[in-house]
């Protein structure tokens, strides 16, 4: 086991707070066989020069430089130098656990699985944490069950940061129809769902190694932008097509489509995308596809609320998380 080599993408893109401590983590790995490939995108801080610093000191860092493309194109230039027989994926401004890899690894060999994942803790901006899920359970399933799993939320996490792939699984995955290396937002799903259907066996270990922060200038908590907005759909749209003919899962990603969608009809400062959200969901309404895959009775009144008393839903939407203060926890100020 300790000769298996395993290579660790991490992009990076103008993160100079926090590459130090992330690199930092990934070195102390109780598994020592490491390749660990940093892809710089093209940052204008000092993200740059601290990768350099860190290449110096230990002989497994491999830097790469590139022209800022994005996080999906750096992760694919770090799969093209990778030479491990297992590839894992850590993104620069978060940290791991010190045993992670090895348990990860352990676990795949143990259980001849191509894919090996556990759980994280997210870290939010307002300094809440919510570990996911820490049970300390292990559980051996099939690709089909897995996507399932990963589709609904439950245990698999749309992150690719928790797991560990062998690395037959990736190049095959990024060969797949549906991959799309231009999308911004959730294309962890995109790969990660392109990269279970491939799996025969998935283990999942439920210990919290992996450290997800959400940070000011991160994804999830920066302004809003077109493709934050599209991207998400896109992604549901891509993998509802591919899966549409599996009963089951496809009406798991339906209601999630539907979510998506009433979430972009909430958009107050992108009126075209919530007006064509909302359109979609009447149409949706109106040629009966809520009524035969939606098996959510909730979910079927959102949607019904959202198109015919669009008002009152959004003033019930606005009271709901003033009370649960679910919004704060992404609040920045």
């Amino acid at each position: 086991m300790d000769n298996i080599l395993i290579s660790i993408i991490v992009p990076a893109y103008n993160i100079e707070q926090f590459i130090g401590r992330c690199l930092d983590s990934i070195c102390v790995q109780s598994y020592k066989a490491l390749e660990i490939i940093v892809v710089d995108d093209g940052s204008t801080d000092h993200t740059g020069e601290i990768i350099e610093m860190y290449a110096a000191a230990d002989q497994r860092i491999i830097s790469i430089h590139k022209k800022n493309g994005g996080v999906s194109k750096a992760r694919l230039t770090g799969i093209e130098r990778a030479t491990g027989e297992y590839i894992g994926f850590v993104d620069g401004d978060d940290y791991i656990e010190p045993e992670m890899y090895k348990t990860l690894l352990n676990n795949a060999l143990k259980y001849k699985a191509q894919i090996s994942h556990c759980g994280n803790k997210m870290i939010f901006p307002n300094g809440e944490e919510e570990i996911h899920y820490g049970t300390d359970s292990v559980f051996v399933q099939n690709g089909d069950d897995a996507v399932k799993d990963l589709l609904c939320g439950k245990y698999i996490e749309p992150g690719l940061g928790n797991k560990l792939f062998h690395t037959a699984i990736i190049n095959a995955g990024i060969e797949s129809a549906i991959w799309d290396s231009s999308i911004k937002i959730n294309e962890d799903l995109l790969m990660n769902y392109i990269f279970f259907k491939l799996a025969d066996r998935v283990i999942y270990e439920d210990k919290a190694f992996y450290h997800y922060i959400l940070r000011k200038g991160s994804a999830m908590t920066s302004k809003r932008q077109q493709h934050h907005v599209t991207d998400p759909l896109k992604v549901i749209q891509l993998i509802k097509n591919d899966i549409s003919n599996k009963e089951d899962a496809y009406s798991i990603i339906y209601e999630r489509y539907l979510r998506t969608l009433i979430n972009i009809s909430m958009q107050e400062e992108m009126k075209n995308e919530a007006i064509s959200a909302k359109a979609i969901l009447k149409s949706e309404i109106s040629k009966g596809e809520l009524w035969k895959y939606c098996n959510s009775k909730k979910l079927k009144l959102m949607v019904v609320g959202i198109v015919q008393f669009e008002p009152m839903y959004k003033l019930i939407r606005k009271l709901y998380d003033m009370v649960t203060g679910i919004s704060k926890k992404y609040d920045m100020n």
